[in-house]
């Protein structure tokens, strides 16, 4: 059995700075391209991904991961963590989720039925915490 290659984080710092792909970069050290995600997060070289696990607290069913209230509650939690997508997919959120927050409602997930849109509690609603959370971050902006 061979050694495995090893990246050197100076080289890789180089080469992330000029644009190289992963691909690119995987060709170029002899690794797999998760070898060279893995030396990237290990380096400090890897953007910060984002935790949705506030704004989707619940384990979402594979065909309901792209609905509607996922991708909303998801532009809203990315917003809230100083990420706001694209400006007409972050307006699509805000007045999805303001029409909920408005008409008292909010929304529960099962995963055989997917989101249902429900009365809010009268403790409050996921949906307006999310959306005070990114309308929080936005402001600061």
């Amino acid at each position: 059995m061979g050694r495995r290659p090893t990246i050197d984080r100076a080289e890789l710092a180089r080469l992330v700075a000029e644009g190289l792909s992963v691909q690119e970069l995987a060709a170029r050290f002899g690794v797999s391209e998760s070898g060279v995600l893995q030396a990237k997060r290990a380096a400090g070289l890897a953007k910060a991904m984002l935790d949705h696990g506030r704004a989707l607290p619940w384990k979402l069913s594979r065909e309901h991961t792209q609905s509607g209230p996922a991708t909303n509650l998801r532009n809203l939690s990315a917003a809230a963590q100083g990420k706001p997508p694209a400006p007409e997919r972050l307006n699509t959120a805000l007045r999805w989720a303001q029409r909920l927050v408005d008409a008292g409602l909010d929304v529960t997930y099962d995963p055989a039925e997917g989101f249902r849109e429900v009365p809010a509690s009268p403790g409050g609603s996921h949906v307006a915490d999310v959306l005070a959370d990114a309308r929080r971050a936005l402001e600061t902006r």
